[in-house]
């Protein structure tokens, strides 16, 4: 979905996962087992010393368009365990991401992602820009509610 009036392109996608908000938690910010948890990352390189936090940085690489896309990723936000936020600029493009966790009161946890990607000043669109110009908020969709699926299954499965 884009915003109405600017060049802003918004995705949200949410899952519930049947563990806890902190399980949940320890799962999305374990940024050396990302490869393993998601399928569509194939490697991180962590930038930063010490914990998850704002200011820890990282890159991420995914195949995307059957080519080989990285990004440089940043916390801005980060309040364990109910949610943080992350920036990258990259190709032209300034990208927001947002993860949300809510106990849903039953032992399990709502999982929200709000993506945003904006033309950067100046700048040419990037891949991600690419990818929603031609396949659509939808496809972006279809791929991070694939990241959330990948979350749960790799929470669930652990207990």
């Amino acid at each position: 979905m884009t915003a109405a009036g600017t060049d802003t392109t918004s995705v949200v996608v949410e899952r519930r996962v049947a563990a806890s908000p902190g399980r949940v938690w320890e799962a999305i910010t374990d940024l050396r087992d990302m490869p393993r948890v998601l399928s569509g990352v194939e490697r991180v390189e962590v930038l930063t010393e010490g914990g998850f936090d704002v200011g820890t940085r990282w890159r991420e690489t995914r195949r995307m368009l059957g080519k080989e896309a990285t990004e440089e990723m940043t916390v801005t936000v980060c309040e364990a365990p109910d949610r943080y936020v992350t920036v990258a600029e990259s190709h032209g493009m300034h990208y927001v991401s947002e993860l949300t966790l809510t106990s849903d009161g039953s032992g399990g946890t709502t999982l929200r992602m709000t993506f945003s990607a904006r033309p950067a000043r100046g700048r040419a669109p990037g891949l991600v820009a690419r990818l929603l110009a031609r396949f659509g908020a939808k496809a972006v969709a279809k791929a991070l509610a694939k990241d959330l699926s990948d979350i749960a299954n790799a929470v669930e499965s652990r207990f």
